[in-house]
């Protein structure tokens, strides 16, 4: 897997396409009027209308860059089939060491992660402990709050 990638998932793919459209779309725009309306308010120094909206166009060009980046890197994921080994796009079930529970995750890239939802980034220190391991295995994630060991109980 290549460090520059971008790992993505079908829908993580058109969701980044949709939000550049609107940024580049409507957003710029938005901004573009609202800077022209604070302009023809006169003396710049001291209008808080102007200086917001060039944070905003600041913020909304960054992001722009940081999309079309994105896209340019972007690896979606697809579901290649069942697999011996975890990777990105697959879904798996764990245990941690000392608990009953069982937790399932999807691994994903940083950008779709949503840990409350079960989406792990595989840049996470779960996410990447688990990559490559096999059900039945047991790994160690070294996070914050210590070591934890978590045994794979099935890879989807």
């Amino acid at each position: 897997m290549s460090d520059n990638a971008v790992y993505l998932t079908p829908e993580g793919l058109e969701k980044i396409k949709e939000e550049l459209e609107h940024l580049t779309n409507v957003k710029r725009f938005e901004i573009a009027d609202r800077l022209r309306s604070a302009i023809a308010m006169g003396d710049l120094k001291e209008n808080a209308d102007y200086h917001f909206a060039k944070q905003e166009q600041a913020f909304a060009e960054g992001r722009i860059k940081e999309l079309e980046d994105s896209l340019r890197r972007a690896k979606v994921i697809e579901n290649a089939g069942p697999s011996t080994h975890v990777r990105v796009g697959s879904t798996v079930t764990i245990m941690e060491e000392g608990f009953d529970d069982e937790e399932k995750y999807y691994i994903v890239g940083k950008h779709e992660a949503d840990p409350g939802n079960g989406r792990i980034s595989n840049e996470s220190p779960f996410g990447s402990a688990l990559l490559g391991a096999k059900v039945g295995q047991t790994v160690r994630v070294l996070t914050p709050g210590g070591e934890t060991r978590l045994k794979v109980l099935s890879i989807d």
